[in-house]
């Protein structure tokens, strides 16, 4: 049974002393997995048995960063047979437009020039029980040509989800290799990994305003703690009478940088001569700021400026930003606002992967004012912003939801009234597929 992710959380692990960091990460069992493969009579002749973070049997094994594989191979023979050798293999493929494998793992558990666990050297493995023991450490990194360069990038994470035209899938594979004659038997089940990302802390001023429960200090009174982007100018027509003039700025908290299953702290600040047109652009129903996540895939998913109209190339809008009056920070040609993105715990964390990309952005595109109306020219986002979505909170330290309740997040069907992917090739829309990691 595979998994959505999200659906749990992973369970910590316990350091051994000393050794790799592989060792040091060695996981106190959420559970242990066990596949089989039967013969004929439906005896269960082979059996693959993984201890993993995953909290029950039924879900995959679930792994992340620094973790080690360990399990075991389990024969119950009712005659002896002359095996080549048994190995088991850790490997991951990724599939685009083609499966392109980029990490193989392979430990031989037996062979005839291998002992068995009890020291015992055999030419074959006669009628009886074995039980074969391994452990295979899963490594930071591995090395993949990108652009014609083999370059070192961090293990990917898991990646499955319905319509998306590219998938991460990691494997444990048992194999029974015969002679030359005969043909090999495969038991496979499919893993979860998770890299291990956290955001870097705030600002010294927002972590005590999220540990003692006070308001967030802004810009102004925090400047280190915030990314001001550049003012924008707005202008209209209100109520079709006279043309109005608005500035904007727009500030996130330092670094940009936000854990799935918390929220993403926004400030939004107007300003201008016309108090009218204030009020009707910084009314918090107005405001139209989204996140998006892009999909790269391809030759070029590693470039920042990867086509956004090719058929490797998918944007979808996941969330949108709620806002309110901040306290205490509006006057007389100034409005000030508080607001979040709430970033779900189902979310994909940020990835760049040769032939693989998992991006987000924030966009802010023309305000919906009551009475205020654009310019005919603007159509498009005012302002693009990048921002990383990481696998985990900061340690100790959670960026919780400020979000007053009367301010509850705006519910949108987005796939279904921007379609589900923005641009590219839409014939992958019936891709099927669980989203995990």
């Amino acid at each position: 049974m595979n998994h959505i992710e999200g659906d749990y959380e992973l369970p910590g692990y316990t350091p051994r002393a000393g050794g790799s960091l592989a060792s040091q990460n060695a996981i106190i069992p959420g559970s242990e997995r066990t596949i089989s493969l039967e013969d004929s009579k439906g005896h269960k002749w082979l059996l693959l048995s993984v201890k993993s973070r995953a909290p029950t049997p039924e879900f995959w094994p679930a792994f992340c960063t620094g973790d080690l594989i360990s399990g075991s191979v389990t024969l119950d023979l009712v005659k002896s047979q002359s095996s080549k050798a048994i190995i088991v293999t850790a490997a991951t493929t990724l599939i685009g437009q083609e499966g392109q494998p980029f990490l193989v793992i392979e430990k031989e558990l037996w062979s005839p020039a291998k002992a068995l666990p009890d020291g015992s050297m055999v030419s074959k493995l006669e009628k009886g029980h074995y039980t074969l023991p391994f452990e295979i450490p899963l490594p930071h990194e591995t090395e993949v040509v990108d652009h014609k360069e083999k370059k070192i990038f961090p293990l990917p994470p898991s990646f499955t989800e319905r319509a998306s035209p590219a998938y991460i899938n990691y494997k444990i594979t048992v194999i029974v290799k015969r002679g030359a004659l005969g043909v090999n038997q495969t038991l496979t089940t499919d893993f979860t990994y998770v890299p291990i990302t956290k955001p870097e802390l705030p600002s010294s001023m927002l972590q005590k305003a999220y540990r003692e429960n006070t308001p967030l200090v802004g810009p102004e009174g925090d400047p280190e703690g915030w990314h001001i982007l550049p003012s924008v100018a707005v202008t209209g027509t209100l109520f079709g009478a006279k043309r109005a003039s608005v500035e904007f700025n727009l500030a996130l908290t330092k670094p940009l940088s936000y854990a799935r299953g918390s929220a993403m702290p926004l400030w939004l600040t107007f300003t201008g001569t016309d108090e009218q047109a204030l009020d009707s652009l910084a009314n918090p129903q107005a405001i139209r700021i989204f996140l998006k996540r892009s999909l790269a895939t391809g030759s070029d998913a590693t470039k920042d400026d990867v086509g956004k109209h090719t058929d490797s190339f998918f944007v979808e809008t996941i969330a949108r930003a709620v806002f309110w009056p901040a306290r205490d920070a509006s006057t007389t040609g100034k409005r000030a606002l508080q607001g979040e993105v709430n970033l779900k715990k189902t979310f994909k964390q940020s990835v760049v992967f040769p032939r693989f990309a998992v991006r987000y952005h924030l966009e802010v595109h023309p305000f919906e004012a009551v009475g205020f109306v654009h310019p005919p020219t603007v159509s498009g986002p005012l302002l693009t912003l990048p921002v990383n979505v990481t696998s985990l909170r900061s340690t100790g330290f959670v960026m919780r939801s400020f979000a007053p309740p009367e301010y509850t997040e705006q519910i949108e069907n987005f796939n279904n009234s921007v379609g589900l992917l923005e641009n590219g090739n839409q014939r992958f829309y019936h891709h099927g597929g669980l989203g995990v990691a």
